[in-house]
């Protein structure tokens, strides 16, 4: 029996065997038979060869792109009707939406109360009666000098810094920050909106630059709590840099972005120095180069997209 048993197990296996190389002849698949053996492709793998028609990816012609859609302009989609009465001088985007509402103003004469309505090229604008064009933008830098009040209508102040600038335009400008009656030095003037709140805001980190004189010498332990950060009664403040401008240690640069009233004064008064003199030297880049004391100038073309651009 047990020779009978050992003569079965081979002729079973030599059926296994037989069956499997013809399987592997038939189909060569790579994959598992059975339960033990793998079955390996027998043909060698082929070689790719490139056809005669065949082009590599460098020799093969660019097709030239086509054409990008040509993006709205601002004057085709028309203006915002608060921006434009803004623009035109008459007064701010909050002050514009109230004449709106109240039906002070009409478009090609129908009276316009809604919000969002759009001033397209062409239409014709009335606040209380009077037609309004989109002013020009301009930009004015001055040179403050001690004792101008920065503000555009002070009738307790013997002097504004509007006085300074009367003929410098037509146009309706205001002063993009402030400083004040004793501080001297770099204040822009413009009619633009935007960018007189992007340069004023401190989350844009518009670099300004003063120059401080002090009654006496200020120590260096102090020169480095400044630059570290001290607490205010409104809140922490810090210097993004400050240096000696003399040998007798009175005189201080202070490079700050804060646009806090008097806070170049107040930080050194925090420590017990008065400021003798206070001038700020540059401005979100621009600088008092060949700007004598009470002058003013209309900044170029470059210097107004490179202030945009910051």
């Amino acid at each position: 029996m047990r020779k009978n048993n050992n003569s079965n197990r081979g002729s079973s296996q030599g059926k296994s065997s037989g069956n499997s190389s013809k399987r592997s002849e038939k189909s060569p698949s790579g994959k598992r038979v059975g339960k033990s053996r793998v079955v390996e492709k027998s043909e060698p793998r082929k070689e790719f060869k490139p056809g005669k028609n065949y082009r590599k990816p460098a020799d093969k012609k660019k097709e030239p792109a086509a054409p990008r859609p040509k993006l709205k302009t601002l004057s085709a989609e028309g203006m915002r009707l608060n921006r434009f009465i803004a623009n035109a001088g008459v007064c701010s985007r909050r002050e514009a939406d109230t004449f709106i509402t109240a039906g002070a103003v009409t478009i090609n004469g129908k009276i316009v109360t809604e919000m969002g309505i759009r001033v397209l090229p062409g239409d014709e604008v009335r606040f209380d009666g009077r037609k309004l064009e989109a002013e020009r933008k301009v930009y004015i830098l001055l040179n403050k000098p001690k004792d101008y009040v920065t503000t555009t209508d002070d009738p307790h102040a013997d002097k504004i810094v509007m006085d300074l600038i009367k003929d410098a335009c037509d146009e309706r400008v205001y002063p993009v920050g402030r400083l004040d009656r004793n501080t001297t030095g770099l204040l822009l003037f413009t009619n633009d909106g935007d960018l007189s709140k992007k340069l004023t805001h401190p989350k844009h980190n518009r670099k300004k630059v003063y120059q401080a004189t002090l009654d006496k010498p200020v120590e260096r332990g102090h020169m480095d709590m400044i630059a570290a950060g001290i607490e205010l009664e409104d809140g922490p403040i810090a210097a993004d840099a400050i240096s000696y401008t003399s040998d007798d240690k009175t005189e201080v640069g202070i490079e700050i972005h804060s646009g806090k009233n008097r806070i170049v004064r107040r930080i050194f008064e925090n420590f017990g120095y008065r400021v003798k003199k206070l001038d700020r030297v540059l401005f979100a880049g621009l600088t008092k180069k060949n700007l004598p004391r009470g002058k003013w100038r209309i900044l170029t073309e470059k210097e107004v997209k490179f202030l945009k651009m910051l």
